[in-house]
Order: C-alpha cells, then sequence, then structure tokens
C-alpha cells in the first residue's frame, strides 16, 4: 500500500499554533507517515493569530477565488500555504476575512466560544474539500482531528459521495478531550443540511452539544482513534455500540500504529 494518500485535517497544528497534544501529533504525524512512503497533504485553519510573516506564508492564487455559501451568506475562501523545511512538507490554510482574521482561535478574550464558531467549522470543512478538488488530489485515507473539523465525515460520505475524488476516501475521525463549553447555534442542524444530507443524518443536532456533534462524525466515519488518554465517556461509549475500527490511545510509537490502522481501515468493508 505504498501509494497510499492520507489527507490530515486538523483545527491546530505546532509551530503555527501553540503546543498541545493534538497540535504536536497534527505536526509530526504526517511526517512520519510521508516517511513510511505515504503521499500526504495537510490543512488547518489561518486563523489570525497565525504569525504570517514569521511562518512565510504565501497565498495560492490559483486555488483562491471560490465563493461558499453558509447560511445564505456568500463566503470568499482564500488559500495560503507554508512549508516546514526540516519534514519536506506543506501546510494548506483555509483562510476567510471574516471567520479567521479574528487574533484567536475558538475563544474570545473572555474565554467564551465564539457565536458563529459553527459556521466557522461549516466554512473551514467545506474549504478543505473544495480545494483538494482543485488539487485533482484523491485522498485514500481523510484523518480528521478536532471538532473543528467534525463535519468532513458527513460531507463525504453524503454531499461529495458521487465526486470521482472522494469515491473511494475512507474517514478516519480522532477524539479528543477539547470539547467546545457552550452549544453551537440553535438552527446548526439546519445549516449542515447541504445537498444529500437529510434531516435524519442530523437529527440529533437540534440538540447542538459537542457530544451530539460528535456522534454524527462518528457515525460517517470508517474508522475512530481516541487521540487523547481520557475523552468524554458518552462518547467512548457511543464508538463501542459501532462496528467500525477504532484505535486505543496510543503514547509511544504512535505513527507506526496509526499506520497500520490505517491499512486496517481501508481493507475494511
Amino acid at each position: 500500500m505504498e501509494s497510499v494518500k492520507v489527507l490530515f485535517v486538523s483545527q491546530e497544528i505546532t509551530p503555527y499554533l501553540p503546543e498541545t497534544p493534538m497540535s504536536v501529533l497534527s505536526r509530526n504525524l504526517p511526517q512520519q507517515i510521508q516517511e513510511k512512503g505515504r503521499e500526504i497533504r495537510t490543512f488547518m485553519p489561518k486563523f489570525g493569530c497565525v504569525n504570517e510573516r514569521r511562518n512565510q506564508l504565501h497565498e495560492v492564487i490559483r486555488l483562491s477565488g471560490m465563493n461558499l455559501i453558509i447560511n445564505d451568506t456568500d463566503h470568499p475562501l482564500i488559500i495560503k500555504v507554508a512549508s516546514i523545511q526540516s519534514a519536506r512538507m506543506q501546510v494548506y490554510f483555509i483562510d476567510n476575512e471574516e471567520f479567521f482574521h479574528r487574533k484567536a482561535t475558538l475563544l474570545d478574550e473572555k474565554n467564551a466560544d465564539f457565536p458563529d464558531n459553527d459556521e466557522r467549522s461549516i466554512f473551514f470543512c467545506r474549504g478543505v474539500l473544495e480545494t483538494v478538488k482543485k488539487l485533482r488530489w484523491s485522498p485514500d485515507i481523510i484523518h480528521c482531528h478536532g471538532w473543528f473539523t467534525g463535519l468532513i465525515p458527513i460531507l463525504i460520505k453524503k454531499s461529495y459521495f458521487d465526486d470521482p475524488l472522494f469515491a473511494h476516501s475512507k474517514i478516519v475521525t480522532s477524539l479528543y478531550d477539547t470539547e467546545f463549553k457552550e452549544n453551537l447555534s440553535s438552527n446548526f442542524h439546519e445549516k449542515m443540511k447541504f445537498e444529500g444530507i437529510e434531516n435524519e443524518d442530523v437529527e440529533i443536532a437540534k440538540d447542538p452539544t459537542y457530544n451530539n456533534f460528535m456522534k454524527i462524525a462518528v457515525n460517517f466515519s470508517d474508522g475512530v482513534i481516541f487521540g487523547s488518554q481520557t475523552i468524554n465517556s458518552e462518547l467512548e461509549k457511543y464508538v463501542k455500540t459501532k462496528k467500525i475500527p477504532t484505535l486505543s490511545f496510543q503514547n509511544d510509537d504512535y505513527a507506526e500504529a496509526y499506520n497500520q490502522f490505517y491499512n486496517q481501515v481501508l481493507q475494511n468493508n
């Protein structure tokens, strides 16, 4: 399976954002998977606190310029890229002035969730998939890190299922102990209804809690990894009711364990 292509989508990657267990893994895992012979692409949001000059980000004009409609409003999609020279890998950034130019990630100065985090997440997830389409790159595995990426599984399985680039893509969702504090907007389930997504698919999001949103991500994933040593117990129990491959938290040599898990997911019908 040396030609396997892995798309990594994460809400945080170091050195662009501070070191956390998720951001460090999201930095090191793609490099290590690439060193195992896989082809990779890596995406994250271009939050306003990402220092463009220090990290040498530049806009990719040929990929930018599209408008995405979120809740009946057009939002321009800007794509930027930076290189981690020591890892011989690039990181693509999804940017938009309204959603990502504030000098914070997901919390305001009072440590409260931004009220439009749901639309920011929708824009990010759709922006990643539309950019991958423009790259004409067909991932075998799409590995999502963090709740901010949580819409990607249902989009792939319901909205993009007939796109040849994603027809055979398998989704792996890593669950972490980083939850949003306040519920997403009360009409979040309506905002999620893109082409192919039906009422029953998002019914649970009428109560837009973290657990319910991530249950939707799990429902449309082909494999789940526990990215933190302890995760929400309700979610952990829910995952165990699903007949899909799961991988427990990995302390050491996680890259080899993840690499083998990708193979398991690809072979599991």
